[in-house]
């Protein structure tokens, strides 16, 4: 899962994509469109969300690492919980795999509930089943 609230969201959604499809390792296989959606239990202006499908020689926790990297990049900060942001990015799933652990949890535990998730899920995935 891709958002972004602060600064050109946009670019930074496209940017995120470039540099997933840039990292070692993974590749980009898909990607939704742009769905420009209110803020869920925050302020701030509007995210533009995305999804994105990648092939990857990574482990889930080793992707994680690699989007927090990207993260970075954009001067993600995490002032406090829901806080706006220049880049957000979430192992949604991971093929069939189930993983809970401390630091990642798959399929993302409130996936379902997120119209922000779900819609640009279905772009690229229409007859996906989550695990």
């Amino acid at each position: 899962g891709i958002g972004a609230n602060l600064g050109d969201a946009r670019a930074n959604v496209r940017d995120a994509l470039a540099r997933l499809d840039a990292y070692p390792g993974c590749r980009l296989h898909a990607a939704s469109g742009s769905w420009r959606t209110a803020p869920v239990d925050s302020s701030g202006d509007d995210y533009i969300n995305a999804v994105a499908a990648v092939d990857t020689e990574l482990d889930a926790h080793a992707l994680l690492a690699a989007l927090m990297d990207i993260e970075q990049a954009h001067g993600r900060e995490r002032p406090y919980r829901n806080a706006p942001r220049t880049l957000d990015l979430d192992v949604l799933l991971y093929g069939d795999a189930v993983i809970d652990t401390p630091t990642l949890t798959v399929p993302h535990p409130r996936m379902h509930e997120r119209a922000f998730v779900l819609a640009p899920l279905l772009d690229i995935a229409p007859d996906i089943a989550i695990p």
